[in-house]
């Protein structure tokens, strides 16, 4: 006897597919489950079968060698008619439902006894059964049954993961596509606002340099303070535009380097105006870390630290260590330091200290936002220390 269809059989065949399992590779999970249904039912097969439209497809099975069968002809197709306990059939050949069947009829290798419980998707759709078959007749214990009901949970439960993995996925990918939509269009912006603020800069030195002679002191002014403004407009984009660039470093994008050519270079870098004592590391220490990331961090401290001190002479002092797990980092300067109820928001994206630079520049509160998300995304920490007036120390440490 065929089965009838389930009355819900358009949103379980949904649910099921929805999985993306069907015709999957075999998974060790599942043939675990299989062989021990087996096991503990004594039983020459066991299958975790999944009724599609047309066919019943094994997702795991022990002692049968075919991947499928028509679902005409499937036990399971009776068995997810009574989606919440178990079919037992203890002898085929005196069922009237199953004694012409050709799986009972198969003289080599007949379908005798049938016990299957029905495998549920989370919203209580029979997608198939976990089940066990023998070559003669059987009955299971209830100890059996109440495993087998036990083993079909667990199968529910690998089913549940592997559907929010692949929302999770689905996620991933649909975030990474506006996160590259939001990158071009950012990238776009950015290039469309920095021109013409490149243009105010440049305009306003030609004008301050060809009339000299007829603007007034106040002109000068405000000359100096568009060009600023400008000024500090361009720098706030690059800075945003590296924060969420951030986001796209990766631990396991490292090579091997020395730590002090990487600090000679990021100095060469950095367009200091004054004097400045800069104390690296007494050895040149060969690191392996994402390189890029690294430069983008001390950039950004060895930069504030330039930035912000107030002192004739700038004393700056690199510190580096390394254990068995982490290399450590600390960068000292002898600046004007950071207020005691200032240093826990110092790493918040926009905070700012509401202090001006040496150049006269206000900062944005973007740069240690971006130092710390860095520093996270390399599996590290970074600390502050400072006292008001004296100094300040940035300890972090990146994973090796």
């Amino acid at each position: 006897m065929i089965a009838q269809k389930p009355v819900n059989e358009l949103a379980r065949l949904s649910a099921l597919h929805q999985l993306n399992i069907l015709d999957s590779l075999p998974e060790k999970q599942y043939d675990n489950i299989t062989e021990l249904a087996a096991e503990i039912c004594g039983t020459d097969t066991a299958v975790i079968s999944l009724v599609d439209k047309d066919r019943q497809w094994f997702k795991s099975k022990i002692g049968v060698n075919f991947c499928e069968t028509n679902r005409d002809i499937g036990f399971c197709s009776h068995a997810i008619m009574q989606p919440m306990s178990i079919m037992e059939i203890t002898n085929a050949r005196e069922d009237h439902r199953f004694q012409n069947n050709p799986l009972v009829q198969n003289v080599e290798n007949p379908v005798i006894f049938y016990a299957g419980m029905p495998i549920l998707s989370p919203d209580g759709h029979a997608l198939g059964t976990l089940c066990v078959l023998h070559h003669k007749p059987k009955k299971l214990s209830e100890r059996q049954k109440r495993s087998l009901t036990h083993l079909a949970t667990q199968v529910q439960e690998l089913l549940k993961l592997r559907l929010l993995n692949l929302q999770l996925e689905n996620s991933k990918s649909q975030l990474k596509k506006h996160n590259d939509l939001l990158k071009d269009f950012a990238g776009t912006v950015s290039h469309d606002m920095k021109m013409p603020l490149a243009n105010l800069i440049l305009t306003s030195d030609i004008l301050n340099k060809k009339y000299a002679g007829t603007i007034d002191n106040t002109g000068k002014e405000y000359l100096s303070y568009l060009k600023k403004s400008s000024i500090s407009l361009s720098n706030y984009i690059t800075n945003i535009l590296e924060h969420y660039e951030s986001s796209s470093y990766e631990i396991d994008d490292r090579s091997n380097f020395d730590l002090n050519d990487l600090l000679e270079n990021i100095i060469e870098l950095i367009n200091i105006k004054h004097h400045c004592d800069i104390h690296l590391p007494e050895m040149n220490h060969n690191i392996y870390c994402n390189r890029v990331a690294l430069e983008q961090i001390f950039l950004n401290l060895i930069g504030n630290s330039i930035k912000y001190n107030d002192k004739i002479e700038t004393v700056i002092d690199i510190e580096f260590e390394e254990t068995d797990s982490h290399y450590l980092f600390k960068i000292t300067d002898n600046g004007r330091g950071i207020p005691e109820d200032q240093l826990d928001r110092i790493f918040e994206l926009f905070s700012t200290l509401g202090e001006y630079d040496r150049e006269g520049y206000k900062g944005h509160g973007i740069g240690l936002s971006t130092v710390q998300k860095l520093v996270n995304t390399l599996g590290g920490v970074i600390n502050v220390h400072s006292e008001l007036g004296k100094f300040t120390c940035f300890s972090f440490n990146l994973a090796k």
